[in-house]
């Protein structure tokens, strides 16, 4: 039986309890508060769910994740990122960033950015947890992505495209201004093949949360409640887009 949590106090099960099936569903309940978020992504849990669900915690087995330094800049990608006329920024504008990535998509009936997520993850970016990345052309918003930094860590949560590859330059630039800061892993999460031709790849849920207790210096096994702690990232956001 899937656990349901208490909104009072923040607490996991272990992630090792996730389901199989479907793969890595932890448990539902809680909040979405800075502390429940926070937490789970200490924890390697992120939430997913739909308007029409409650809450619903997730820690995937395998997790797909992108080392900073190991990025693909394919041929055709590194011209777009010379000549393409794109600028690239962060943090100017999280919460038109949030909206482009709640926006409906082809072949997908609705989207799990409710408007509760956006409130939430909101509120993360007012405390300087959740960071975007915006990608401009001709001063418009032609793509971009947001998440969560902790540490040497960029959780990250969606991204959102309205020219070819713009949502590839936005990871790109985010991964360059990492390497050169000691930022060490992007959580992908699931695995796409958009992120596969980036250089992201698939590693065991152990192996992922081994990373987060080494890095971020609180066991990250779940089944313990967890303050509100936010270890300031090991980069600065303010270098994004300057990286050649």
């Amino acid at each position: 039986m899937l656990p349901w949590l208490p909104a009072h106090a923040v607490h996991f099960p272990p992630v090792e309890s996730a389901l199989r099936d479907p793969d890595g569903l932890l448990a539902a309940g809680g909040a979405l508060t800075p502390a429940w978020l926070l937490a789970a992504y200490r924890h390697g849990i992120f939430p997913w769910f739909g308007d029409d669900q409650p809450i619903l915690w997730w820690s995937p087995d395998p997790r797909m994740v992108l080392v900073p330094g190991e990025v693909r800049v394919r041929r055709s990608l590194a011209k777009r990122l010379r000549n393409a006329g794109f600028t690239v920024t962060a943090d100017r504008a999280f919460e038109a960033v949030m909206a482009a990535c709640a926006a409906p998509r082809d072949g997908q009936p609705g989207t799990w950015i409710t408007d509760e997520m956006r409130t939430a993850y909101g509120q993360l970016h007012a405390l300087g947890a959740a960071h975007s990345v915006e990608v401009w052309r001709d001063d418009a918003l032609v793509g971009g992505l947001y998440g969560i930094a902790l540490g040497p860590v960029f959780f990250g949560e969606s991204m959102f495209s309205r020219v070819p590859d713009a949502s590839k330059v936005a990871l790109v630039q985010l991964a360059r201004a990492m390497a050169a800061g000691d930022g060490r892993l992007i959580d992908c999460q699931m695995h796409t093949g958009h992120l596969a031709s980036l250089g992201a790849r698939d590693i065991a849920r152990r192996e992922f949360i081994d990373y987060l207790d080494q890095w971020l210096g609180e066991p990250a096994h779940g089944g313990r409640e967890a303050a509100v702690s936010m270890p300031a990232p090991t980069w600065s956001f303010a270098t994004i887009g300057t990286a050649g």
